[in-house]
């Protein structure tokens, strides 16, 4: 009586998987002697965990400052010849500190949450020698020869950032998340920033700053391609570049920002 009321293909499913289930239930021989094996396996591979990650370990202080991608590193660095000269172990240490440097650069939010995205920036650009001046300021807040510096360290109402200078600054990628959201600012200067490229440009630009007036990108590594992401900066009058006329490129890509901003003026001085 119960089968009648039941729709056919309703029933055939319940019936299949009532199977399938009992047939799992069944003590297979070879099923148990598969999973035997698999699980003797990854006992026999425990070697290739690395020892941070190892329970039964003792676990440093210093894996706070482990990397993630360690072991990517450790198969690229097998894969090239050993190589010990003097020059080699200078450019490994180089980039070694490079990476260092751009993680410790890396965004943090407690700090923006805290301080608010001016004061957070101005912290961050000066903290790394740049310089920085608030509105209805004349003077220009930098790092003395002591490594000191006047900043506010709690947020403080209507501290408004009008002008930064990362000149010459050991500036990376990760670190320009730290310099966005700045409403009013309206001159931006990374003069001899050795690092900046059209993706960094490219980075500022999506920023939000639509108070700027002056971009200085004299002394970095823009090309013409980095400039065409300048069109998210609606206010911008004045960018500020090595050569404006070095090929056609330059001055085909600086045209088409003249035609899109008749205010915009591309030039070296």
């Amino acid at each position: 009586m119960l089968k009648r009321n039941i729709n056919p293909l309703l029933y055939r499913s319940l019936f299949t998987t009532v199977r399938w289930r009992n047939r799992d239930d069944m003590q297979d021989p070879k099923l148990a002697h598969i999973k035997e094996k698999i699980e003797a396996d990854k006992q026999r591979l425990r070697w290739r965990t690395p020892y941070s990650d190892r329970p039964e370990e003792f676990q440093s202080t210093f894996k706070l400052f482990s990397s993630s991608n360690r072991n990517s590193e450790l198969v690229e660095l097998m894969q090239q010849p050993v190589d010990l000269s003097p020059s080699a172990i200078k450019n490994w240490w180089t980039r070694r500190r490079s990476g260092i440097e751009a993680h410790m650069q890396k965004f943090i939010p407690e700090r923006h949450a805290t301080l608010g995205d001016d004061l957070a920036a101005a912290h961050f650009v000066v903290h790394r020698g740049g310089s920085v001046r608030f509105r209805g300021q004349q003077k220009w807040i930098k790092m003395d020869e002591e490594e000191n510096y006047e900043l506010p360290t709690n947020y403080v109402p209507n501290l408004v950032l009008e002008e930064v200078k990362c000149d010459n600054m050991v500036l990376f990628y990760e670190g320009l998340e730290n310099i966005r959201r700045l409403r009013h600012l309206t001159h931006l200067s990374f003069e001899n920033v050795a690092k900046f490229d059209d993706w960094c440009l490219d980075r500022v630009s999506g920023s939000y700053f639509p108070s700027l007036e002056v971009l200085n990108l004299k002394g970095t590594v823009v090309t013409e391609r980095g400039l065409n992401c300048l069109y998210r900066l609606p206010s911008l009058k004045t960018v500020l570049v090595d050569s404006p006329e070095k090929n056609i490129s330059w001055k085909l890509t600086i045209a088409l920002l003249e035609e899109w901003n008749p205010k915009l003026e591309v030039k070296n001085v």
